[in-house]
């Protein structure tokens, strides 16, 4: 404990006139860029493709459609997994623990490509975060966000502008939260994202303030920054000129931010796009379509071409693969009862 109020008597917001310049990284937090530091999945994919694009998923099977689809990665949202394991709005209601066990599921659907979990608060102080961290990491998850917002508001900010009386922690209490995550982490292969919504609960003064945060936030070991609610064109350049290190911007339809493609916003400097609910919001209006029809005439037989078939969906379950495996295992034990 006295090595983290050690961290937070440490850290200092910049002042109001120079807030677009991240502070200098306190003695206590060095560990973050130590020399031999392992890269990780989500860094190389950068290096690799200069921007990645990543799906939301909420489930396994959701997470298994992401990888067939022939995406590098995947995003687990707090929003869409409230919705989906609770049927509950994004209220904070979600436990760390509950989001933990669900990406072991997720992740272990779509082995083959990395995924980043929505940590929210990280479950409370520094040291709740640390186990949060822990058990994500322990799941398989590839990274993590790390949020701000007081639980008592909903933190979804960027959905409406009816949400902006959420209110941010301090900027200090978060950067020794992002720094307690980053000793959690060693040298994992674990990506930590460090989020902000002080533009989307601040009109006025929100998005120098959310810059200077976010600067903040990478000086305490995050690998990546992600400025929440940025109104337009121009923020998003301003954003991607003034914060340091990578760059995630969020794509939600309906949001405030315009929608824009991976290039174009790669070009305004982003190298993490992730459009957390896409995959729910479309599996809702499916759903509430084809429910709807069903309820008006009783049957399904004029609507087929809105569900996937038997043999489709079998062959997005890889059932084959599976009998074949039934069948292999089946002749080694038959084989070993006839040798015995």
């Amino acid at each position: 404990m006295a090595g983290i109020l050690s961290m937070n008597a440490a850290i200092r917001l910049p002042a109001a006139g120079n807030r677009r310049t991240a502070t200098r990284r306190p003695a206590s937090m060095s560990s973050a860029a130590a020399p031999g530091k392992k890269q990780t999945r989500i860094q190389r994919l950068i290096e690799e493709e200069g921007i990645v694009l990543m799906p939301g998923c909420y489930d396994a099977l959701s997470a298994a459609i992401v990888q067939k689809s022939g995406f590098s990665a995947g995003f687990i949202s707090g929003y869409a997994l409230s919705a989906s394991l609770l049927g509950k709005p994004d209220f904070g209601l979600l436990t760390p623990p509950e989001m933990a066990e669900k990406a072991r599921f997720i992740c272990a659907s779509a082995p083959n490509i990395p995924i980043i979990a929505d940590a929210d608060t990280g479950g409370g102080n520094a040291l709740n975060v640390q186990r949060t961290v822990q058990d994500l990491i322990a799941a398989g998850a590839a990274g993590c966000f790390l949020e701000v917002l007081f639980y008592e508001l909903l933190h979804c900010a960027s959905i409406s502008d009816n949400f902006y009386n959420a209110k941010v922690i301090p900027a200090e209490e978060h950067a020794v939260k992002i720094a307690s995550a980053r000793d959690a982490i060693g040298n994992a292969d674990f990506f930590l994202v460090a989020r902000t919504d002080a533009r989307a609960t601040s009109a006025k003064n929100g998005l120098s303030e959310a810059i200077a945060r976010a600067n903040l936030y990478m000086e305490a070991g995050a690998d990546a920054c992600f400025v929440e609610a940025p109104r337009d064109i121009n923020e998003l350049k301003e954003i991607g000129h003034h914060t340091k290190g990578y760059r995630v911007c969020n794509m939600l339809e309906g949001g405030v931010t315009p929608l824009h493609t991976p290039q174009e916003l790669k070009e305004m400097g982003f190298h993490l796009i992730v459009h957390p609910l896409t995959t729910l919001y479309a599996s809702a209006r499916a759903m509430i379509d084809v429910l709807k029809a069903l309820k008006e005439k009783g049957t399904t037989r004029d609507h087929l071409n809105s569900l996937a078939t038997f043999e489709e969906f079998n062959q997005l379950i890889e059932l084959e693969s599976w009998f074949e495996l039934e069948s292999r295992y089946s002749k080694i034990k038959s084989s070993a009862s006839i040798g015995h």
